[in-house]
């Protein structure tokens, strides 16, 4: 980012590369389905925002990909605040998130460490179980609050620590505890709602 906003064009490609999929996953998941049409725009608002501010920009302040994630948080609040967001249930897979949110099972959401086989050629039961799992937990996240939501996507998903949070999101370390916490609860109650009715394969 400094030799970027030294000067050198192609720095910026390198950040672009390195950091494109990470940002745009966390837009598309803050904003949920209800608000998946105005995914890329948010995400190239944020990158116009890294580029207008690259003069700003200071190591010493914070991390750059603290600083990059702050950026496309606010844009994406602003943006639910302003569609008056209605939390809806959607039976959704994002282009095929299904199997990838899954993962997020082995990253202990759920008190019975159920979790995706490791296993190098999962059966098709299995696989289909985990797809629907991961649709679930997906349609799960829609509906936290949003605050809520956007503190376990970068704790969980995007490995933030409870310090890099609070200086993401601006506010203070309790607070982003007691936002993690409750997520993580009503997720689990939500999650173990459907595994109860469905049964994890063994």
């Amino acid at each position: 980012m400094l030799a970027y906003a030294a000067g050198e064009p192609g720095a910026f490609d390198v950040l672009y590369a390195r950091h494109e999929g990470a940002l745009f996953r966390f837009v598309r998941r803050l904003l949920g389905v209800r608000l998946s049409a105005e995914v890329e725009e948010v995400f190239q608002d944020t990158w116009m925002r890294i580029i207008q501010a690259r003069a700003s920009f200071s190591p010493q302040g914070a991390a750059w990909r603290t600083w990059a994630f702050t950026i496309a948080h606010n844009l994406a609040m602003d943006r639910l605040r302003v569609s008056g967001r209605q939390v809806q249930f959607y039976a959704h897979d994002e282009d095929g998130d299904g199997l990838e949110a899954a993962q997020l099972f082995s990253r202990g959401l759920l008190r019975d460490g159920a979790a995706p086989s490791e296993g190098a050629h999962p059966s098709a039961e299995e696989t289909a179980f985990w797809r629907a799992a991961g649709r679930r937990l997906l349609a799960c996240l829609d509906e936290l609050p949003d605050d809520q939501r956007a503190a376990f996507l970068l704790h969980h998903e995007d490995g933030f620590t409870v310090e890099a949070l609070a200086d993401t999101l601006e506010i203070n370390f309790e607070t982003v505890r007691s936002r993690l916490r409750y997520g993580l609860k009503k997720l689990r109650t939500c999650m173990e709602r459907y595994l109860s009715v469905l049964g994890a394969p063994a």
